[in-house]
């Protein structure tokens, strides 16, 4: 914003410039990417529309969980029938081996017998 202005007449200025502003309410705002999560608490968060775009403004209190850290929300899940199906496609036999892939992996099969392709 711009300083020493009054926010009334920043707002008009942006609806006369097509720009629309939307305080949202939410209780936490979790940003999740490839190597992890961004958790945002107490959040502030503003939807702004402007020329057909939908953007968010978001300010609060910042934490950060890389990804494999896992959480007590969400715990890993290896089953017997997993572990079986990794070591049948990837033709390894070291069954603690397969299982701390699936683990590392967060128990994502696929990604499991990726990491593990290479041994025979």
């Amino acid at each position: 914003m711009m300083p020493n202005m009054d926010p009334r007449a920043m707002r008009n200025l942006m609806a006369k410039m097509g720009i629309k502003s939307t305080e949202l309410d939410a209780s936490e705002v979790v940003i999740r990417s490839a190597g992890g999560e961004i958790l945002i608490s107490n959040p502030q968060v503003t939807r702004i529309e402007a020329q057909g775009d939908v953007s968010f403004q978001i300010t609060g209190d910042i934490s950060e969980r890389k990804a494999g850290a896992g959480s007590a929300e969400e715990p890993v899940e290896v089953t017997d029938e997993d572990i079986d199906m990794v070591a049948e496609k990837t033709g390894v036999a070291d069954r603690e081996a397969v299982r701390k892939a699936l683990f590392e992996e967060n128990g994502n099969i696929a990604r499991a017998i990726l990491r593990l392709g290479g041994r025979s």
